[in-house]
């Protein structure tokens, strides 16, 4: 199989995975409406103190993210395995792992992608430096990626069990705290008046290490739920 039938398939099921979720509308507001009142709701709770603001902002907006996506997580594989599609993806004599990055790429322009582009709005919220904002863009745009790729594991292995929601979010936790540690850190390490350059490097290193093996991987974890 040569790059660009490899390519032309990858972009084929994000095609096809986007075109789906826009009968769904409903399923992808969710998670922007989420992200957006859990953000906004701090504010409100603790006050106009601008000092306070700037200081809790980047954690806030990290975590909200980071709940945000686990909402959609399950939705990702779960729809093509009820209608027996993704049975069908087993059996064609095509690579499972580029399939499985292309529904990965999808649930992150659904999911993840809207959230880069609200971030910065909501961030004006807790007086944010311009500056600020766009390294928070900059540590989104390096980390949501890699919270869609860890969450699709997480879905891979809980396919099809009774309760899958409430085990994907007991596996993916844990191991998305080093992205939320360095994406919250990149944008503290402004307002402090640091380089955020390492933490930003760190998100990259991870985006890169997830891309090579998380495919992979979670194609492997469908083969044996699937079993």
């Amino acid at each position: 199989m040569n790059r660009l039938s490899l390519t032309s398939l990858l972009l084929l099921v994000i095609r096809r995975d986007l075109l789906l979720a826009m009968r769904r509308r409903a399923d992808v507001l969710t998670t922007l409406v989420f992200f957006v009142m859990v953000v906004s709701l701090f504010p409100l709770g603790i006050g106009p103190e601008a000092d306070t603001l700037r200081k809790i902002a980047p954690g806030v907006v990290w975590v909200a993210a980071l709940l945000a996506s686990m909402l959609s997580l399950g939705r990702m594989f779960s729809a093509d395995y009820l209608d027996g599609t993704l049975e069908q993806m087993l059996l064609v004599p095509q690579s499972l792992s580029m399939l499985v990055l292309g529904k990965i790429v999808a649930h992150w322009m659904l999911s993840g992608l809207p959230l880069v582009l609200i971030a910065p709005v909501l961030g004006l919220q807790f007086d944010m430096s311009a500056q600020a904002l766009w390294v928070l863009i900059a540590a989104l745009l390096l980390g949501t990626p890699v919270l869609s790729m860890i969450g699709a594991i997480g879905a891979a292995l809980t396919l099809g069990l009774r309760g899958g929601g409430v085990l994907v979010s007991l596996l993916v936790l844990p191991l998305c705290i080093p992205v939320l540690i360095f994406g919250a850190g990149a944008v503290e390490s402004v307002t402090t008046g640091m380089s955020a350059v390492s933490h930003l490097s760190l998100l990259g290193a991870m985006l890169m290490f997830s891309l090579v093996f998380t495919p992979w991987v979670s194609a492997q974890a469908l083969r044996i739920s699937m079993e």
